[in-house]
């Protein structure tokens, strides 16, 4: 797989980014009633300066902490909690991916360029066409179900996936196919549908078909949801279709969230990537039962034993690709092995 290490870091593009966005957010601030309406939503904030860490430590961006801040503790609309990620997420992911840029860490690049083709497909398709089938109780449940069986995954898996080097060396051409499918697929049944998604799939791809690195997994995964969400936001721009509330907490947040992220990335070379995946980890797992706990009245037995379900089909698919990546895995041993 091609990943293009290169040792000399320009952290000046950094902080010229952060000097940039930080003068327009001041801009913006200036507007009548900005200031007020930002103070007021400070408990965004606040939540967001722990999800932007986890946002760059982690493959779980902003939105993973935002969306259930905004829908199980203020019980607000699902929908506005999934436009949230995507206004929150253009700025704190797109903070970390340039500062992953200008350290110069490596990247699963075919991968991530496959994923970027599909998800210029796959999420006007989802936002425009799927989206709106799912009512906010549903987009909670699917919001619930996607990070919860990934953190399960992490709960019991994190010792092998925390112990993998360099990444397997396949062809690149089988790289881009893989990495536009799961593009395609994971923005169109899940960045459109909760704001977050690519990432954990790009990520599960790496560590689990590829045997990645979690330096190399984790830092493609933050691109791509970069990436992903500055596409959400200009698609849901182009056609007015913001639900009412998200300026007025992206205001409060973004400031937190355009350093929190970089924070992460840097924080997590110090402190190792394996504490803070298990803490982000048991965190998702109890945002599922606390979902399961706060909607039975609306899902009743037969819903909750529905999500319940569901996260086990989630696990079965990640065993399933774990499976396929250690048969890739022999299989490329054995050819190189014998090219020898």
């Amino acid at each position: 797989m091609s990943i293009k290490p290169q040792p000399r870091p320009h952290l000046w593009v950094w902080f010229l980014w952060l000097a940039l966005f930080y003068v327009a957010w001041v801009w913006l601030i200036q507007e009548d009633g900005a200031w007020e309406a930002a103070k007021a939503h400070w408990p965004i904030a606040l939540a967001m300066a722990i999800g932007s860490y986890a946002a760059g430590s982690t493959p779980m961006g902003g939105g993973t902490v935002g969306f259930p801040v905004l829908v199980l503790f203020f019980d607000l609309p699902a929908s506005l909690g999934r436009d949230f990620s995507f206004a929150v997420q253009s700025v704190g992911m797109v903070s970390a991916s340039i500062f992953i840029f200008a350290r110069r860490q490596p990247l699963a690049w075919s991968l991530l360029k496959g994923a970027t083709a599909g998800a210029l497909i796959g999420t006007p398709i989802g936002i425009f066409f799927l989206a709106p089938l799912f009512a906010d109780l549903w987009i909670k449940v699917a919001f619930a179900v996607l990070w919860g069986s990934f953190g399960l995954l992490h709960l019991y898996r994190i010792g092998e996936i925390a112990s993998h080097t360099g990444m397997t060396d396949f062809d690149e051409t089988w790289d881009l196919k893989v990495g536009f499918s799961l593009g395609l697929t994971a923005s169109a049944l899940a960045v459109a549908v909760t704001g977050v998604g690519i990432d954990m799939v790009i990520y599960a791809a790496l560590v689990l078909l590829c045997r990645a690195d979690l330096k190399i997994a984790i830092p493609t995964s933050v691109v791509i949801m970069a990436f992903n969400s500055v596409y959400g936001v200009i698609l849901k721009s182009a056609t007015d279709s913001w639900q009412p509330g998200v300026y007025d907490n992206w205001l409060a947040a973004a400031p937190v969230v355009a350093l929190g992220a970089p924070l992460g990335v840097f924080i997590v070379d110090l402190i190792g990537r394996k504490p803070t995946l298990l803490v982000v980890a048991t965190l998702c797992v109890g945002q599922f039962i606390w979902t399961c706990f706060a909607e039975q009245e609306a899902l009743g037995v037969w819903g909750i034993g529905a999500a319940i379900a569901a996260v086990l089909l989630c696990l079965a698919g990640f065993e399933k690709l774990r499976s396929w990546g250690i048969k890739l895995v022999t299989a490329a041993q054995i050819k190189a092995h014998t090219d020898r």
